[in-house]
């Protein structure tokens, strides 16, 4: 990530986690962003949009929070998990700060972060399974289902990729910070 970026994520996340008064002014890009998220989460419940089914089960990591969960880590432990009982799982991640220029990418261990972004080629190398990264989550889910027999996707950080069929959500939320200041960014 560029220093400046991570500055001002730090920032940002200072900020939104802070008594600072300061954060109010962040007030009101929350109240928009809930009702944004709220009717767009609605429409796809509804069927329109509608979701896509890949073919296989998509159980779909995500946090509610500004910064960090653990969603990545949480994602490595499933996988290994659920290989420990013999499912084939495929992992799906946007593969952000990546630079492609065409997506998706099928990622291994190897796989140069500065292409693909920096967790994907960690979710390659840490779970041992197959791992496709791009912004557009159905997309990945599919290439990855060309690619082999699978049983399961876990789509990491993907809650708010709704176009991607999913089977269960799991949220992730830091046990140190809770909820945050619980106003939607």
């Amino acid at each position: 990530m560029n220093p400046l970026r991570l500055y001002a994520t730090r920032g940002l996340n200072a900020l939104w986690y802070s008594r600072n008064p300061a954060r109010w002014l962040l007030w009101p890009i929350a109240v928009v962003t809930r009702g944004l998220v709220t009717g767009r989460r609605s429409a796809y419940r509804l069927g329109w949009p509608r979701a896509f089914d890949v073919g296989v089960p998509v159980i779909v990591i995500g946090n509610l929070t500004v910064g960090g969960t653990g969603k990545t880590p949480l994602t490595i432990w499933l996988a290994e998990r659920l290989r420990e009982r013999g499912f084939r799982v495929g992992i799906v991640c946007r593969g952000y700060g990546g630079a492609a220029k065409q997506w998706p990418q099928l990622v291994d261990a190897d796989s140069d972060a500065d292409i693909v972004g920096d967790e994907a080629p960690l979710l390659a190398q840490r779970s041992g399974c197959p791992v496709c990264a791009g912004p557009d989550r159905v997309a990945a889910a599919r290439m990855l289902v060309r690619k082999g027999a699978l049983d399961v996707i876990l789509s990491d950080d993907g809650l708010q990729h709704y176009r991607l069929k999913r089977a269960v959500e799991i949220v992730v939320i830091d046990g140190a910070r809770g909820l945050g200041n619980e106003l939607c960014l």
